[in-house]
């Protein structure tokens, strides 16, 4: 396998350039042109240089130029013609023979090699994040979601959905998961990265890959991809074209994907509006539509809970800005702790900041288009909600400013659960970093605990959902009767990963029609049963019971 190439540094550079041509094949594809990484910290230091170096490195991406040796550039990946798109998918469907006989002991290793090789390499990808513009605590939650992805408890996991064997007198009765066939990812620009990484699954399960690495945020994708899973499947001796990275035109690439009679599936991540028309024409073309869409999730905080635990939970929410799909959306608060639980919000929500975001304790990132924000709260405010902390635009150093690009961290009072999805705060998914508490009017415990369970459960959304109790028959009741969503959290970080349970997933407006717990290895497989018999008379079979 061609190695992708560093780019050496001038004498302005500690590091050298990362240069990543497209990856088709088992080859570097040079493509058409080249899209550049600027640093993040860049727009927050001197949005003029920001913008001029980029206006630069558009105009001449040449790596020796003075725009592309700035110590504020970080890598370049090439992007192909919308008519190499093909190339791609080709190569896949001409590996895929040689990659679905390797055995699936061997490709269960995958996991477990991958999650050793982001260990090795988790300090240059935590750069290349930050770069990116995640701020390093989110980048290492990032990261940490991806390793518990792949640990040894969810690797043994998923090998024992992949395969069982059972005995039948003289029959062997087999229960696999077979690849699908082709799969090819689409993650979303906010957080390419660990999205893409949930590829190594799909491979596991016997498939072939074509990824695309977003245009706008390209280099975290690419470097994953090539220098931590190329390599290893490479030592597995996985054929060219099991693996493909390319970087082109959005649309021009889902067009092509959807037309492909080789395609089999397509992992596609963004909002729920473009993800269901998307699901309709993946079924029209006899594709497997695997979603991962808008969140909207709920977190229920009892009369008896850990308040400080469940706000620190609660405050997950503005991790990136809210710009994550999975953060909790909106709190329901029992009306006899609200206004201890609401205090204690304002209190933690007061430490939250902006900042650069290679600072450990910034956890707020740049939001580029606010106007909804405020119409939100406006709407909010006209209908009786009170905003009891944030609100306003700000700059990196939290001063107010009405061209800042931050937004604090906003929670807002909402009143009333049976009128609380008038706001429309509530009632959709807002991806900023503002939480609407809802507070109940005062009502018997058994009454108000139906109520809750119904709210939650008529979401149109369906991530993920949280409680925080003590009592166990709150608890049992709510694990029983909450059927929406693929995760169910009581006591816990609502953001972060575990062992054995879903990665992804949801139902509604999270997943579409085929919405629930998304497994990557599961959902680009599929069932498959085998009879194995010797000395049977298929006439004496028909009537066996």
């Amino acid at each position: 396998m061609e190695r992708a190439s560093e780019i050496a540094p001038s004498p302005g550079r500690e590091k050298p350039l990362l240069s990543y041509p497209a990856y088709i094949g088992g080859k570097d594809y040079e493509g058409i042109g080249w899209v550049y990484t600027v640093s993040s910290q860049s727009l927050l230091e001197d949005v003029f240089t920001s913008v001029s170096l980029k206006r630069a490195l558009e105009k001449d991406p040449d790596p020796r130029s003075a725009a592309a040796q700035h110590p504020y550039v970080v890598g370049r990946c090439a992007v192909i013609a919308d008519s190499d798109v093909d190339l791609a998918t080709e190569a896949a469907a001409g590996a895929l023979r040689g990659w679905a006989a390797v055995p699936l002991a061997d490709r269960m290793r995958l996991g477990a090699m991958f999650r050793e090789k982001l260990l090795e390499h988790y300090d240059t990808v935590l750069d290349i994040l930050v770069a990116e513009g995640h701020p390093v605590k989110l980048a290492r939650w990032e990261l940490t979601c991806l390793l518990q992805v792949y640990s040894e408890e969810s690797c043994s996991y998923y090998a024992s959905q992949m395969h069982s064997e059972f005995e039948q007198g003289p029959r062997r009765l087999i229960v696999r998961r077979q690849p699908d066939g082709v799969v090819c990812l689409f993650p979303p620009q906010n957080a390419p990265l660990p999205n893409s990484g949930l590829a190594v699954l799909a491979l596991m399960a016997g498939n072939t890959l074509v990824v695309r690495s977003p245009r706008s945020i390209a280099l975290s994708t690419l470097y994953v991809m090539r220098e931590l899973v190329a390599p290893l499947l490479e030592e597995l001796g996985a054929p060219p074209g099991t693996l493909n990275v390319i970087c082109a035109r959005p649309r021009q690439i889902l067009d092509s994907w959807l037309a492909h009679p080789a395609v089999n599936d397509i992992m596609f991540f963004g909002g729920s509006e473009e993800g269901l028309r998307f699901e309709q024409e993946c079924v029209a073309r006899g594709k497997k539509p695997i979603l991962e869409l808008a969140g909207n999730d709920g977190l229920l905080v009892w009369k008896d809970a850990d308040i400080p635990l469940a706000v620190e939970a609660i405050t997950e929410s503005f991790f990136g800005s809210g710009q994550i799909c999975m953060v909790p959306n909106y709190v329901i608060a029992h009306p006899d702790i609200a206004e201890e639980l609401l205090a204690e919000i304002v209190r933690q929500t007061a430490e939250i900041r902006p900042g650069y975001p290679q600072s450990e304790d910034v956890l707020l990132s740049p939001v580029r288009r606010s106007e909804r924000f405020f119409r939100l709260l406006t709407q909010a405010t006209e209908h009786g909600g009170q905003i009891m902390i944030g609100g306003k635009r700000v700059e990196v150093d939290g001063t107010p400013s009405q061209s800042g690009v931050f937004l604090e961290a906003t929670a807002v009072r909402v009143d009333g659960l049976d009128t609380a999805r008038e706001f429309d705060m509530v009632r959709e998914e807002t991806f900023f970093p503002l939480l609407p508490v809802i507070v109940p009017a005062p009502t018997p415990d058994d009454t108000l605990l139906d109520q809750a369970i119904d709210f939650l459960n008529s979401n149109r959304y369906g991530l993920r959902n949280s409680l925080w109790a003590t009592d166990p028959q709150v608890i049992d009741r709510v694990v029983a009767e909450l059927r929406n969503g693929g995760m169910l959290k009581v006591n816990d970080s609502h953001i972060g990963f575990l062992p054995y349970l879903p990665t992804h997933g949801g139902t509604g407006l999270t997943g579409g029609a085929f919405g629930e717990g998304n497994y990557p290895i599961l959902k680009t497989s599929h069932v498959q049963g085998v009879s194995i018999a010797t000395g049977v008379s298929p006439r004496v079979a028909e009537y066996e019971f």
